[in-house]
Parts: structure tokens; sequence; C-alpha cells
């Protein structure tokens, strides 16, 4: 553990920022400790903060000995880039399925039953916040399998130092009215913790045989989106909040009267501004006032340095934060579909990575839980880690009849599923194809029935048609019986 940090006893962190532990008994002045240092980290703080908008320049203290205009102006920019990206990543549902038909009907259904696709959207805003979240299993009363989300700044993960990093336990906790109350999950029982560091063994168990939990995040490094564009974020507010000023102490602008003879003041000796009442004209009867000078002092002009600071500003946070920037003009007009993928290329190579990272944390999660033969029957961990299939697609815009034509040229190529993946507008493949063929099986059928109705007609079998119109239909196919009934030479 060259690379990690000991926190105290026998507990650890990481470069990375993993909660390490070198044995898989942990007692509860260790889990404490582990506790006592996530509380400590004060960026899940800020991150959310700057997300929400409470930017640091708003707490910065008021000077009331100043003259000058003090506005403070954010522009939530943390915000649009994490909504930004999470819509991009996450607009569009992961497809989740498995081989088995009958299986992956169950599975739907459950992830339906849990919300499990808006719980996934909320991991990866998570994950851009903050840089990590958590997916938690338990069970209800009923037994049922449900899951909720955890934010690092409420849970965390133990891992052992062996070079797997085998989870040894999940802590989920809160501080309510300054007391302690949290919760440890192991692989196969759930203790609680209070604030003397005391573990207690709740009764629930652990049905799953892993720890119920795993961590999501987009890098090793834990890095958010946030965190990158912070400073960025800070220097674009002062920066604003400064040409507001400027407008707001440039507004009333300066009178300089030079030359001019006033009337003054018989008390004070000072001169005059209003002696007409109005405060709107100056009259100097004395033949120096034609010398005289009267004009308004003009503003330094720094206009065109403080907007190029900005968009200078703003062009940084997007590519720091490798994200697009959709109010850039090269998504306005028509470009084309190549031109605007490679303005989103930088995304485009962020949200792989990503999508990396969360194919792994979902197989695990959905192995472990899923096996349980409660959720879709049975099945072993493997079986559903090798049968599971996971596609994320971007959301982007789509043109449905290039999509159409692509899909048309793989025809014969590929396969149906293969084939129907193309197309944007179809969520599930292996669904498409089955209503493909029942919609077929329905056609020949009606084409079976019309068939054997219209014989049917003209055999004067029974038929829908009236008594009248059947018995002309009738005296039509003897005609045709006489006449093919003759010798050729008599035709």
């Amino acid at each position: 553990m060259a690379d990690s940090v000991k926190i105290a006893g026998s507990a650890y962190i990481s470069k990375e920022g993993l909660y390490l532990y070198p044995n898989e008994d942990l007692t509860g002045e260790d889990v404490l400790t582990f506790i006592n240092y996530n509380r400590g980290i004060t960026t899940y703080g800020e991150n959310y903060r700057y997300y929400t908008g409470e930017h640091k320049i708003l707490k910065k203290k008021f000077d009331p000995n100043s003259f000058r205009p003090d506005n403070r102006v954010i522009s939530n920019w943390a915000n649009y880039v994490v909504d930004t990206y999470i819509g991009y990543f996450m607009g569009t549902p992961v497809k989740i399925q498995l081989e088995d038909d009958s299986k992956n009907e169950l599975l739907q259904n459950w992830l339906k039953i849990n919300t499990f696709q808006d719980k996934l959207s909320e991991v990866a805003k998570q994950v851009a916040i903050y840089g990590l979240s958590y997916m938690l299993a338990y069970q209800d009363e009923d037994s049922n399998t449900c899951v909720a989300v955890v934010p690092p700044d409420e849970g965390f993960i133990i891992y052992d130092t062996s070079i797997k990093r085998k989870p040894i336990a999940f802590v989920r906790y809160a501080y309510f009215n300054s007391e302690l109350v949290g919760e440890v999950y192991t692989d196969s029982k759930v203790y609680s913790i209070n604030k003397d560091g005391n573990l207690e063994e709740t009764g629930a168990i652990v049905p799953f045989k892993e720890v119920p939990a795993v961590e999501f995040y987009a890098n090793e490094e834990r890095l958010s989106l946030v965190g990158k564009i912070r400073t960025l974020v800070d220097a674009y507010d002062k920066a604003f909040s400064q040409k507001a000023n400027e407008i707001q102490y440039f507004d009333q602008a300066y009178l300089l009267l030079l030359g001019l003879n006033l009337p003054k003041d018989p008390e004070t000796g000072k001169p005059i501004l209003d002696f007409n009442g109005d405060k709107k004209a100056f009259y100097d009867p004395s033949p120096e006032s034609a010398n005289a000078r009267v004009e308004f002092l003009a503003k330094p002009d720094s206009d065109n340095m403080q907007e190029n600071m900005l968009n200078r500003l703003v062009n940084d946070i997007f590519q720091t934060a490798m994200v697009a920037n959709l109010n850039d003009e090269a998504f306005s007009g028509n470009s084309s579909g190549v031109a605007i993928r490679y303005k989103l290329l930088s995304m485009q190579n962020q949200a792989a990575l990503e999508e990396r990272k969360f194919m792994i944390a979902l197989t695990n999660f959905l192995g472990n839980i899923v096996s349980l033969g409660k959720v879709i029957g049975s099945i072993t961990v493997d079986e559903v880690k090798a049968g599971l299939s996971l596609t994320f697609k971007r959301n982007i815009p789509v043109n449905d009849a290039d999509e159409a034509n692509t899909a048309k040229t793989l025809e014969g190529v590929v396969s149906k599923e293969t084939q129907l993946k193309v197309l944007s507008i179809v969520d599930d493949p292996k669904t498409e194809i089955k209503k493909i063929g029942e919609e077929k099986e329905n056609l020949i059928k009606q084409s079976l029935q019309n068939s054997i109705s219209a014989t049917d007609m003209f055999k004067g079998g029974v038929t829908d048609a009236e008594p009248e119109e059947r018995g002309v239909l009738e005296s039509q196919g003897a005609s045709r019986k006489e006449v093919d009934s003759s010798e050729p030479g008599e035709r």
C-alpha cells in the first residue's frame, strides 16, 4: 500500500480515494474512522453548491465603506455543463436485456417496477457532480429486491487490500440532531452503528452472497465535471460582476463645468447648480463665459476587453469539461451530421470511457441481484453476466431517412436484430422481431381466410352474401360449368 495513506487504526485511503481495510473483520471503531474522514471531504458539498447556483462570489463580504457598486452576478455553467452532458450520455435509456426471452420479460418488469432507468440517470448525474456514486440493493418488507441511489457524502464502500480490491462492506450513514445513524452491509448481514462506534446486528440478512452495492465512476481518479471547471466558473462570475459594476458606476454621467461664474450660496460659499430650480440649465451673463467648458466626462471603454475575457472563459469551461457548447454557431443552420459529430467528438470520447466503467459496474451489480431467484427465477450469477446485454446510445439528433436507408442496405448482410439496432426508433430489437413475426402470421392467416371465403363463395358454400346475391353467384357458377363441359370444337 505504498500509494495509500493511513487514516487511523487499520483504515487507509488510496490515491484514487478508495477506502482500504486489510482485514475482513471490520471493527466499529474503524468504520467510525472512515465515516469521520468521509464527512471531512469538503469537495462534495462545494460541487453540489456550484451545481445548485450557490457560488463562491455570493459569499464574499460586502465593504460598507465603499461607494462603488458591488453586484454579485453568477452564470450557472456547472449546472448547464452537467445537464447537457447527462442529457447526451443518459438521455436515451440504456437497453438492458437477457438472451432468454422469458427471463428477459421478467427482467424488464423488475426494471420497470424499480424505475431503474431513472435511478441510473441520477447515478450518472451524481458522478458528473461528485465524481462517483453508489447503487445499493436491499429487500423490503415483502422480500422484494429494490434499488436505492446513495450519493458519496452519505455512503461509501470499503475494499480489501488485495489486487482485486474486493468490497468488504458498504456503509450508509446520516446525522439527525447531531446523532449518527448508520448501517453497514456485508456479504451476509446488516449492522447498525452509532456515534460510539458500536456495531450491532439488525437481524436483516443479505441474500446476494456479495456486498449489495456497487460504485459508479467516470474515471479511475474520480474526477467530476464540476470539479474540473470550478475555478473557471469563479473567474467568469468575477468578470461578469465587474462588468455589471462598471455599467452601473458610469451609468450616471459626470458633468464638467469650467470657466462659468456661477452664483454661490451666501452661507456655504458653494456654487449653486440649480438656481433656476429645475437643474436643467446654467446661465452666466458674464462675457468670460464664452470661453467656458461644459461637457460630460467620457468613461473609459473596456467593453471589448471584457467581452473577450468572458468569451475566452466560456470556451475554456467547455473545453476543460469536454462538453460541447450547444449554443455554438456550429450547431445552428444546416450543418451536416458528420460536421456535428466532429464537434461532439470530445464529448463522445469522454462518454465512451465512462460507458465502459458503467458497463462493468452494471454487469456486476445486476449479476448479483438478478440471480436471486425471486427476480427472474432460477439462474446463476455467471449465466446472468454471460447473457446480459447492455446497449448505450447517445442522445443526439438523428435523420430517420438516413437510418432507414442504412437498415435497408444491411438487409441480408447482417442478422435481423443487428439490422434493427441501426434504427433509433426501435427500442428493443428482439421485441420488434417478435412483433414483425406476429404481423406476418396474421397476414398469412388473413390471406388464407380470404382465399377460403372466395372459394366457398364461388362453389356455393356458406358465405356472408344475402340469399338473393348468393343465387346470382350460383347461377353464374353453373353457367361457367356448362361452358367448360362443351367440346372444344363446340366452343
